[in-house]
């Protein structure tokens, strides 16, 4: 269906999000941090990117950044998936360049239904 690019520091979540992704019929593509995240995304160019805030290397706000300064990753959507649930978190990474907000813990069917939707899948 889609490729989607995993960036997340815990492998617990990674393979959380790869189980669930795959048995939507998604190709998953996976980086351990925000800076392998942001090469990974310019070489492999995804449809769609879930992405952590808290990241060594390379935090989630610094992806962001990266992101929406390259022409090849700067119309990508992104999904922010995140422990950090205060409700001024999303307004920031919604003005930071994110398409959706999402947090940890999270229901598969949530996700799967969030990714349909920036996918423009019915």
């Amino acid at each position: 269906m889609a490729r989607v690019l995993v960036i997340d520091d815990e492998p617990d979540v990674r393979w959380v999000l790869r189980l669930s992704l795959e048995r939507a019929g998604h190709e998953v593509i996976m980086a351990e941090d925000g800076l392998r995240g942001v090469a990974m995304a310019q070489r492999q160019r995804p449809d769609v990117i879930v992405l952590d805030l808290m990241m060594p290397v390379m935090d989630g706000y610094g992806v962001l950044d990266a992101l929406g300064r390259d022409d090849r990753t700067k119309r990508v959507p992104v999904l922010v998936l995140t422990a950090k649930a205060l409700p001024e978190e999303e307004d920031r990474v919604t003005e930071a360049g994110a398409t959706r907000f999402m947090t940890k813990p999270f229901e598969p069917s949530d996700l799967a239904s969030a990714l349909e939707g920036m996918l423009g899948v019915t």
